[in-house]
């Protein structure tokens, strides 16, 4: 086939793919304004779902299975209004894909509903049974905008009159101080924590127009980054990683090194305007009933504290809190250094000295490749089995989205799409070919008596992640020198003990140490919940992170069962994302159009 020809076919496939979505969009329009079930399932496959995220339930709803989609579409439609679905220009427009192994149309769409404008994406394929008539799989559909309270950017963004050229008054400085000082005014909304997941929230409230004040612990925006282990780097690439509205600069690595990623916060939130109290504590808040905002204390850096009385309490501290410290059997014995991973900076003045690091996971591997560069004697003790990935080839299969190019919006619209059934099948799918394409590393590490899975149900480490926020290791290069034996294995069943030189094993021999590393992870952020505002308020909202029932992240990006009270945390990619979603949520409580569950 010659370039014309190809050309010309890949014309009429999209041309055919256009066709197919605006004919399905339109049936069903008229399918939603008749609110008839029965017509609104004849557009489904039996074995279909749905996901919705605010626009038609105000909150994130998967839906399986045609008859309980059209039963729960006819239902909301009354209440939202539902309009206008089109093929929206510059926007990816509708094409030919493979996904989860069908054949599928995949098209992005807009709409309206009552509160606002809208949009989502659906996956269409051929229905044998009925003529091979092109049904859907997969419905998205996601509130965006609200109406009358769309973000404050491009060509709605501020004039700027207030402040330029203000001749005798404030200049924008002086308005920023004013604005940082919250002399005169509480905020509407606190949030905890100044990395991704505060400062992306920030930034989308403030473009709300929703008065949002972010305190942070370090001494600078950024410093929960750059106080980490010295050699540290993300490892998942730039291009899914941005935050809202400010893309990093062309220029940077594909793998963004920790100092970089802090100093970018620090200027991210100087640019968008954020309001941070830096070197501040939040020591601690309770819920007024009949004011409906929280008293909550933070701890300034000069040691004073002051009381907001914010309307929104938005935990944006991570998934783990404080680090967990294992009671091992003669730890408190030993005689050199024990620090946590959190702790740990780098193996420079180790060098020629033996080190033990407790721990599998990403961190314990990082910082042993560290250790081992500086000249260390270098052992891991495994204790429980280690979903081992590399982080190019196999760890970007969940990179795939991105990779594929065209606006951030729209690839962060198609990832948001998936139920959780489908995500599961996805990261099987994953799984799979990545055991495929790790296999000589695997089997070297199955080798040398290192204990690997993927997962309880096959779905790898990002399953991992969702469920309990570690276990597994993006591998930076430590597996092949273990495999090689420049790095030390150790099982966690062959010791007896710790003792002042290191640790005993069972068969009386001792693996020598001068220094070990607790990388044995955090507790979840149950516990920092729990220490800032009460086991009561613990018990009332339930688990923070983790799988639902639902197969949603529990409390996370959405209403909780305490009024004001909110979660956002994950990789930069998921906190941009859904950061959109929670400050929508908390915009539309501000203007009452939604209440408490």
């Amino acid at each position: 086939m010659d370039d014309l020809d190809q050309s010309l076919q890949e014309f009429q496939l999209a041309a055919q793919a256009r066709r197919s979505a605006a004919g399905w969009l339109n049936a069903f329009e008229a399918a939603l304004a008749s609110r008839d079930a029965t017509r609104i399932g004849a557009l489904f496959h039996a074995d279909s779902h749905w996901q919705d995220i605010l626009a038609f339930t105000w909150h994130l709803t998967p839906v399986a299975g045609r008859d309980n989609i059209a039963a729960r579409l006819t239902a909301e439609q009354a209440r939202t209004a539902a309009q206008g679905f089109h093929l929206p220009q510059g926007r990816k427009p509708p094409r030919q894909v493979k996904r989860l192994g069908i054949d599928s149309v995949e098209a992005i769409f807009e709409f309206t509903t009552a509160e606002g404008r809208g949009a989502g994406l659906i996956r269409l394929s051929p229905a044998p049974e009925d003529g091979g008539a092109m049904k859907a799989w997969l419905l998205s559909t996601t509130l965006q905008t609200l109406t009358g309270h769309e973000e404050k950017i491009g060509a709605n963004r501020p004039s700027g009159a207030a402040y330029s050229r203000n001749f005798g008054g404030d200049n924008w400085a002086d308005m920023r101080r004013r604005a940082s000082a919250y002399d005169d005014r509480e905020p509407a909304v606190l949030v905890i924590g100044g990395a991704q997941a505060g400062l992306s929230i920030a930034a989308r409230l403030n473009q709300l127009g929703v008065d949002t004040l972010v305190v942070e612990q370090w001494p600078r925006i950024g410093d929960s980054w750059r106080k980490r282990y010295h050699s540290l780097a993300l490892h998942n690439s730039i291009h899914l990683n941005h935050l809202p509205y400010m893309e990093f600069p062309p220029t940077w690595p594909k793998y963004i090194p920790k100092d970089m990623l802090g100093n970018w916060f620090e200027f991210y939130a100087d640019a968008m305007e954020i309001n941070c109290w830096t070197g501040t504590e939040f020591v601690g808040g309770t819920w007024d009933d009949t004011a409906e905002c929280w008293t909550a204390r933070v701890k300034r850096a000069d040691g004073s504290e002051r009381i907001v009385r914010p309307r929104h309490l938005v935990f944006a501290n991570g998934v783990s809190s404080y680090p967990m410290l294992p009671d091992l059997p003669g730890l408190e014995d030993f005689q050199g250094q024990i620090l946590h991973s959190e702790g740990f900076d780098s193996g420079a003045g180790w060098e020629g000295r033996n080190a033990l690091i407790l721990g599998t996971g990403s961190s314990a591997n990082d910082i042993a490749l560290d250790l081992h560069s500086h000249g260390v004697n270098t052992t891991l003790i495994q204790r429980g089995s280690t979903t081992v990935v590399s982080i190019d080839p196999s760890a970007r299969l969940n990179e795939a989205i991105w990779d594929e190019g065209g606006p951030l919006e729209d690839c962060d619209l198609i990832v948001s799409s998936a139920t959780p059934s489908l995500i599961i099948k996805a990261y099987k799918s994953f799984t799979k070919r990545m055991l495929e394409l790790d296999r000589e590393m695997i089997e070297g590490l199955k080798g040398i008596g290192f204990k690997h899975d993927v997962g309880e149900d096959e779905t790898g480490h990002q399953m991992k992640y969702f469920r309990r926020g570690g276990g597994y290791n993006l591998d930076a290069g430590s597996s092949d020198l273990m495999i090689k034996g420049q790095l030390g294995l150790l099982q966690y069943d062959r010791i007896e003990r710790f003792t002042a030189a290191g640790a005993l094993l069972k068969d009386g021999s001792t693996v020598p140490a001068d220094l070990i590393v607790l990388a044995t992870g955090y507790y979840p952020q149950e516990e920092l919940v729990r220490r800032a505002i009460g086991d009561a308020m613990l018990d009332r909202i339930g688990p923070v992170w983790g799988i639902g029932e639902d197969g949603e992240l529990n409390n996370m990006f959405k209403r909780t069962p305490q009024q004001g009270l909110w979660f956002i945390a994950g990789g930069l990619a998921q906190c941009r994302i859904n950061s959109k979603y929670l400050a929508l949520q908390i915009k539309a409580m501000e203007l009452g159009k939604l209440g408490p569950l």
